[in-house]
């Protein structure tokens, strides 16, 4: 018999009907309603939508959450869930848990994060490539996936191969990488954190890596530093680095001045947001997961976003509350914190992330379930089967969660606090001391009635500081604890909440404001009934401009009697902002060091980590990134990450009046581009098909962005084949035996070795590779992708079979425009409007909600 059963046929949606429905339901908000229902809404493995609205979803889940309710005494019944989870008003399930509770469709985790490593610390090459498949199995399932890489001999230690000398852990790096960038999860790339202890004779190496061009690009990567290691920086002084770290007895160890490595750090972290720093002595002295190390609970690493230190094979669950909705009378006088409604819902909260793990024990027996039915050899399957029944172990002992919070900075704005502020930062601590009060609370009076986790033992954790601290805090909550035991072994986390923030419709995690208010223009017929002409640009094309309201400073526009539907001027938007208690409270004006102090006090409310990120302004000197990656250390983090505008191709930089004017033309980024081109760059595989012909295009990248394009048929005598798995791989520019240049495509195949198919330019049609190189060259020039592909549409040609390749390289590249930006030169299908937009490479229409992709 089939254990893996089919669900019930349920009514489907079309694209056009879930996007017009979801976008009533935001009020207008196309943005929050296409992310729903591109990351959020149910669907099957077909694309049909089960889920128009959050309302649906949110009844999923509350079903679910009671179903397991049930199972225990007092129970809350779906209505009462349902009240807590509806609008995204006081409980928000994150990421995994909104996606796969109660869904049928998808055999996938609950958990955001995984963390794994082998027993024994072994470096071997099975060792190493046992890793890699887990990594890849807990991908495939949806997770984000963190592990550390000081266990790897350093380079030129002896080894027992072949090979004589290891080559270190870099190579690998590149590896876990690539195996990162070759999973698809429904939309998503998989995420990875890559570590290493500062104590490994590599780390340097490993600090550097991700400098060189289009390398380890699928990964971040942070540096694990005890404190011996910040002491000898602060005084100057040697730092020995041993392996295995920290060994009495090492097998290889050398002295550095801790100082010159440190510096590097800082600079590759002003120049590229990377390594993180991961303050490993105080992760674990401040964990208590790590009071059971003994029993399997050394915390080796992190989550891909450093939120969550966790053990191998352990995972943690998201849940974030939203702290907006506990200020009564926002924005006013009388606005004021209810903090007697948060704790009651913080501890209900506590309770439905246990429930959570119930589910997603259930989900993990499923995943077993479809492991066994597959029909691979027991000997291809034992890896991934073993795999989750490490995780299923740790998951049901120790019963981690991950409550926190969003909606910090609206929070304090609401209040008339400003962000950043003593005041503020004082506030914020008070908040979070009673979040995880309540919290530990919940967890108390559930070990009561449903048991405490499995390996629960008071005398362990005595002496733990973050124990201590809810002891003083709270005696009669420790005495509680100490007779009933908790049934969670850690709690809490602060993690980032993007996709979620869009939904709640606020600033993001513990994050100030991004930008309060921003101008935009889109492009209009002047010939059209009353439109308004703001702009013309030097094409003479003609722009209505509007502005952008972040939604909680538009609701304190409207307390304060201001309308929000009145076309501004920049002079008056930036009176608006000063008036407003957002004013010198953005993510690029707060005190730096002040939001460092800040992190650090909450920290010590925070079992787990916290994942917050120190924006400074592009003219920042590495003085400052030294200064605050030393005060996080001092004040207590557990980890920091610092980006200096414009430091990460890619990455949105903030409006300057210089550039206002170039901004004001299109609302895409132009790329800047090395003159000379890589000989290696990353390249993306699409896959189209017309009129029944299979076709296949090559995008080469630089920083993620598209630089060159090969395109033709992909199967017939005159195309090229390439394996359906293949989705990535390189282009290599060579030159063949005539010296002219030539591009291969490489790949790693399944046996982890390189295949490399010779000279793209010379496998297609001699006609698709001219008008190639006429789209590449506007690529590397830096034409903004929504231009090119306008560029694109707009050749008229015709011969029918370049005419599909014209559709196609359109079609590959629309895959790179930046979600909202316009979409110039284009009629909405379905209403005739111009108002369109890119969302994930489909053509949204933001007046009817209509959407096209391809």
């Amino acid at each position: 018999m089939n254990l893996l059963t089919f669900p019930e046929i349920k009514k489907i949606y079309s694209n056009e009907e879930a996007v017009s429905a979801s976008t009533k339901y935001f009020k207008g908000d196309t943005l929050a309603a296409t992310v729903f229902i591109n990351k959020y809404a149910l669907k099957d493995s077909e694309g049909n939508i089960y889920e128009s609205t959050p309302d649906e979803m949110h009844k999923r889940i509350a079903s679910e959450i009671a179903r397991v309710e049930a199972k225990y005494t007092n129970p809350m019944t779906e209505s009462e869930i349902f009240d807590l989870i509806k609008n995204f008003t006081y409980i928000i399930p994150q990421g995994s848990p909104m996606t796969g509770i109660g869904n049928p469709y998808q055999i996938a985790s609950l958990s955001n994060c995984f963390v794994i490593g082998n027993k024994g610390e072994s470096d071997s090459y099975g060792g190493i490539m046992k890793i890699d498949q887990e990594q890849v199995q807990l991908m495939k399932r949806r997770g984000g996936v963190g592990h550390d890489l000081s266990h790897i001999r350093p380079k030129g230690s002896g080894v027992k191969n072949s090979a004589l000398t290891s080559t270190g852990l870099v190579p690998f790096m590149e590896r876990y990488s690539n195996s990162t960038r070759e999973v698809a999860q429904d939309g998503r790339r998989g995420a990875l954190m890559l570590s290493v202890s500062i104590n490994h004779p590599d780390s340097e190496g490993f600090i550097d890596a991700k400098l060189e061009q289009g390398k380890i690009t699928g990964a971040n990567v942070s540096v694990r530093i005890d404190d011996d290691f910040m002491r000898s920086v602060r005084d100057k002084k040697s730092y020995t680095q041993k392996y295995p770290i920290f060994s009495s007895k090492p097998a290889f160890s050398k002295d550095i001045q801790a100082h010159d490595l440190w510096k590097k750090i800082v600079h590759n972290a002003w120049k590229s947001a990377e390594p993180g720093i991961l303050f490993w002595d105080t992760i674990i002295n401040e964990s208590l997961p790590d009071c059971y190390a003994d029993l399997g609970y050394k915390t080796v690493s992190t989550n891909p976003c450093g939120e969550i230190p966790l053990c191998p094979y352990d995972s943690c669950r998201l849940l974030a509350i939203n702290l907006f909705s506990y200020v009564e009378n926002p924005f006013t006088k009388e606005a004021s914190f209810n903090f007697e409604l948060f704790k009651k819902h913080v501890q209900i909260a506590q309770r439905m992330m246990d429930d959570i793990i119930d589910l997603e024990l259930e989900k993990i027996d499923t995943i077993l379930m479809k492991i066994d039915q597959d029909p691979e050899e027991e000997e291809v399957k034992h890896i991934e089967r073993n795999l989750w029944l490490e995780i299923r172990k740790k998951a049901g002992e120790g019963r981690r969660t991950g409550v926190g919070i969003t909606a910090e900075g609206d929070m304090l704005a609401a209040l008339g606090i400003r962000y950043g502020s003593e005041e503020g930062n004082a506030f914020a601590v008070n908040i979070h001391k009673t979040l995880a009060l309540a919290a530990y609370r919940s967890s108390v009076d559930m070990a009561k009635e449903r048991g405490a986790f499995a390996i629960f033992d008071a005398k362990r954790e005595e002496n733990n500081p973050f124990m201590q601290r809810l002891k003083e805090a709270d005696p009669a909550l420790y005495n509680d604890m100490l007779e009933y035991g908790r049934r969670n072994i850690a709690l809490l986390t602060i993690a980032p909440t993007g996709s979620t923030s869009l939904l709640s419709q606020t600033t993001s995690g513990i994050e100030p404001v991004f930008m309060p208010v921003y101008k935009r223009r889109r492009k209009v017929n002047p010939n059209d009934k009353d439109v308004r002409i703001d702009f013309i640009d030097e094409v003479g094309d003609s722009w209505e401009e509007y502005v952008v309201f972040h939604h909680k400073f538009k609701q304190w526009m409207e307390v304060n009697g201001i309308d929000s539907s009145k076309n501004f001027s920049n002079e008056e938007i930036d009176e608006l902002i000063t008036q407003s208690p957002y004013n010198k409270a953005t993510s690029n004006d707060v005190d730096w060091l002040s939001k460092v102090e800040m992190q650090g006090a909450i920290q010590k409310w925070v079992d787990h980590s916290i994942s917050v990120t120190i924006n400074i302004p592009n003219d920042a000197t590495e003085e400052l990134v030294d200064k605050l990656y030393m005060k996080a250390w001092e004040v207590g983090c557990k980890g920091v990450t610092v980006y200096r505008d414009g430091s990460r191709a890619g990455v949105l930089l903030a409006n300057d009046k210089k550039e206002e004017k170039k901004e004001e033309i299109s609302e895409s980024k132009e790329t800047s581009f090395p003159i000379k081109r890589p000989q290696i760059l990353d390249c993306d595989i699409v896959r189209f098909q017309n009129n029944k012909e299979k076709w296949i295009a090559f995008i080469g990248k630089i920083d993620d962005q598209p630089y060159e394009i090969f395109t033709g048929l992909a199967d017939d005598e005159d195309g090229i084949l390439i394996p359906r798995w293949v989705n990535e791989g390189f282009i290599i520019k060579n030159r063949d035996e005539k010296n002219h240049s030539r591009y291969d495509f490489q790949y790693i195949n399944q046996r982890g070795y390189k295949t490399t198919i010779e000279g793209l330019s010379h496998r297609f049609n001699p006609e698709f590779w001219n008008y190639a190189k006429l789209i590449s060259g506007t690529l590397r020039h830096g034409m903004a992708i929504d231009n090119v592909v306008e560029l694109i549409n707009s050749l008229q040609l015709d011969n029918e079979s370049i005419n599909t390749w014209k559709n196609g390289v359109a079609r590959a590249l629309k895959r790179f425009v930046p979600d909202g930006t316009e979409a110039k030169g284009q009629k909405c299908s379905n209403c005739q409007s111009t108002n369109l937009m890119y969302q994930e490479g489909c053509l949204t229409c933001k007046d009817c909600g209509s959407s096209k992709c391809g």
